[in-house]
């Protein structure tokens, strides 16, 4: 237990820092070769781990390599601009409307996407406007939440869905259908709970004639007006794979692909470079994290995690749901989400209660906001924003997090019970 410990903490910790730029895949990978070296896992645990979450990462890279694309057209320079324009100027809306388009990007593009394509654009934004620096930390930090807290309706809208649906073989019917709800609650919620801590920081009135026309942000108008039916004939794909019981990677990164090649055809974007710069990272990441986390599971740590979410199971369904949801979004806040998401898949798995599955994915997608280090995304936005010349600190990080976090999740639970 103490060298499985010690290689999963000196892991994450290089993970969270990455000295000299040191890339978070080729971390993880090193953490798990020397999880190999000392006996902590097998090669048997090696294959067992890629077959679980060789389908998630794929299909994450086909998201990811999707709203890349998407990007380079101008979509969602474009809906950020025609939701500026929606408020008519009132900032107190513009602030709804901004969160409402990061949910719906979170929902259809992955927590990631929405962090880290859709940040920099609204921050851009947000200059051309001329808001002040306290306006733009809060419609950030507005911004940065529902990306995580909006991440629950599709299999593919996060990572740790993606992770979780494949271990337990649930189908993306079956998901959505489970989730709808929650993530509906959660948007509200996160909505009101956020308009209400950051309300004196949002204008009563913006100048949105400073801003272009949504069209005049466009590189190939034809392929903008294709794209809305390529993305309603993906999610049709997605409930086709679920009768079929087809790897969710077939559509997403098949997908991703299939709209990379029509906008290279069309000349809107260029295949290489998209693929090149795709985080292909995120790849080695999910295996090599996954590969230390089960040496914690063959040192024990997950027996010890199974018998407290035994107990919680006797008890009432209010008890279970909302203490599992808990128990996964500190674990997440303190030790990242994605090894918390793996340790708690594996301690649910012998438990047979459908609702604390679900309750564990709400608490792994929002308990990462409560620190900057909960999650990968949290990471990644924080690092793209110190690039654009905007630094939040530790401090106003979690204290913002730590305010916003409990109530939104409490909430979020509620409709599992």
């Amino acid at each position: 237990m103490i060298i499985a410990s010690s290689i999963f903490l000196v892991t994450l910790l290089f993970v969270i820092w990455q000295p000299k730029d040191l890339q978070i895949g080729t971390t993880a990978i090193i953490g798990a070769i020397t999880a190999l070296i000392f006996g902590v896992v097998s090669f048997n645990d090696v294959l067992t781990v890629t077959n679980i979450v060789w389908d998630a990462t794929l299909a994450f890279i086909g998201i990811i390599i999707l709203s890349m694309v998407l990007d380079e057209i101008g979509f969602f320079e474009w809906c950020a601009i025609k939701m500026a324009k929606l408020s008519k100027g009132n900032g107190h809306l513009m602030f709804v409307y901004a969160l409402l388009l990061g949910s719906f990007v979170s929902a259809l593009f992955a927590n990631d996407g929405a962090a880290l394509i859709l940040t920099p654009i609204l921050l851009a934004k947000m200059r051309i406007l001329q808001l002040n620096f306290k306006t733009i930390i809060a419609f950030l930090l507005a911004g940065g939440f529902i990306s995580d807290s909006a991440s629950l309706p599709f299999v593919f809208s996060n990572l740790t869905n993606i992770v979780t649906a494949n271990y337990f073989h649930i189908g993306f019917m079956e998901y959505l259908s489970n989730m709808l709800i929650p993530f509906i609650v959660s948007t509200l919620i996160s909505i009101i709970v956020l308009w209400i801590v950051l309300r004196k920081d949002i204008p009563k009135e913006v100048d949105i004639s400073l801003l272009k026309n949504p069209d005049d942000v466009l590189k190939n108008k034809a392929l903008f007006k294709f794209s809305w039916f390529f993305l309603a004939l993906l999610l049709v794909g997605y409930f086709i794979g679920d009768i079929y019981n087809l790897p969710i990677s077939v559509f997403a990164l098949g997908g991703g692909l299939l709209f990379l090649a029509i906008a290279s055809y069309t000349k809107s974007a260029r295949a290489w470079l998209t693929i090149k710069t795709a985080p292909w990272q995120v790849v080695w990441f999910s295996i090599g994290l996954y590969i230390v986390v089960y040496g914690l599971k063959n040192a024990g740590l997950t027996e010890y995690l199974t018998q407290v979410l035994t107990t919680l199971s006797q008890q009432s369904d209010f008890v279970a749901v909302v203490g599992t949801g808990f128990i996964a979004a500190f674990l997440s806040a303190f030790m990242n989400n994605m090894p918390t998401i793996m340790i708690m898949d594996i301690s649910l798995a012998n438990i047979g209660n459908e609702a604390m599955i679900y309750a564990n994915i709400i608490g792994c997608n929002l308990g990462p906001k409560m620190t900057p280090f909960g999650s990968l995304a949290t990471l990644l936005w924080l690092h793209v924003l110190a690039q654009k010349g905007v630094k939040i600190s530790f401090a106003q990080y979690s204290k913002f997090g730590l305010i916003v976090t409990p109530p939104v999740l409490f909430i979020v639970l509620l409709p599992l019970i």
